[in-house]
């Protein structure tokens, strides 16, 4: 039986060698326009695409799976297009989602945070940073999980930093709001999170009828804090009225490249994390990057 094994197996080898050997991957056929129908429409319904998006399909490439084929399919038509890989089965009756994961460096140093606004620790151990929309109704529970209970329970363990992601398709005053609290934040860091507490919690009374109502509330708002916090007002103003939108869009972009799309995403020593959390699993989360950074968990509220 060995013998025959043996046989069987040199004779296959040497039939591959008589063909060519192992040769290189050839180019896939095209997909057939029913084929393709069917994987845009798969894709829209799986995925909830929006109909003004266009979903695009690629060229095929050889896969390293075995019995699939790659397909790259592009999201166009919105603000921020975005690629994604799928694999289509050679007998093409099977669509898979190819996702890779790049764990060449910690998550954390993708994401800048030189000159942003720091609550908590500047040297803690465990960062939070939060990409935040003044909008977004989500980021206001958020917002108020961590401030004050959150931060206060964990007192200088934790830093907390926030960056920009304002939902400028459903959201019209999330970027003004953005903007403002930057200006805010070039002279003073309390000030941007006083005006980060006020927006948070009055969103519904910032918003008022329109826009246009939203933006004087917002600038009125900004220029309270630079009030309060005796920064130089007609600095402040004037940042607010030139309304640069430069550094929010730099945001929103290292957020896409991060592949952040809702708000409030969180990452805490690079475990991300998206939606409004209840306040036990934001505490998880930092219990474990505590422990994970060789330091003891607060007790829990009310214990000893």
């Amino acid at each position: 039986m060995a013998q025959i094994r043996s046989f069987s197996f040199n004779l296959l080898f040497a039939l591959l060698l008589l063909a060519g050997g192992c040769k290189a991957q050839t180019t896939p056929g095209a997909l057939d326009g029913e084929v393709t129908r069917r994987i845009q429409l798969e894709i829209r319904s799986r995925y909830s695409v929006p109909g003004h998006i266009n979903v695009v399909l690629s060229a095929l490439k050889p896969s390293s799976t075995p019995g699939y084929d790659e397909i790259t399919v592009d999201f166009t038509g919105g603000q921020h297009p975005s690629t994604y890989q799928f694999l289509i089965s050679k007998d093409r009756k099977t669509l898979a989602h190819l996702e890779t994961m790049d764990i060449s460096q910690d998550v954390m140093a993708k994401i800048g945070v030189k000159g942003r606004p720091v609550r908590g620790n500047e040297s803690a151990k465990v960062t939070v940073i939060n990409f935040d929309d003044f909008q977004c109704p989500f980021c206001s529970r958020m917002h108020a999980t961590l401030f004050p209970g959150l931060l206060k329970q964990y007192g200088d363990r934790i830093k907390i930093i926030y960056r920009d992601y304002p939902l400028v398709e459903i959201h019209p005053w999330a970027m003004h709001a953005a903007v403002d609290a930057n200006c805010l934040a070039e002279q003073s860091y309390p000030a941007y999170w006083d005006f980060a507490d006020y927006i948070h919690a009055n969103q519904r009374a910032v918003a008022g009828t329109n826009p246009k109502e939203a933006f004087a509330s917002l600038d009125a708002a900004a220029r309270d804090q630079a009030t309060k916090h005796h920064l130089d007002v007609a600095r402040s103003d004037a940042c607010v009225k030139k309304q640069d939108e430069a550094g929010v869009r730099a945001s929103m972009a290292e957020a896409d490249t991060l592949g952040v799309d809702s708000t409030p995403t969180l990452f805490i020593n690079g475990e991300r994390v998206s939606g409004a959390l209840p306040e036990a699993e934001v505490r998880a989360m930092l219990d474990r990057a505590l422990v994970d950074a060789g330091q003891k968990p607060p007790a829990p509220a009310g214990k000893n």
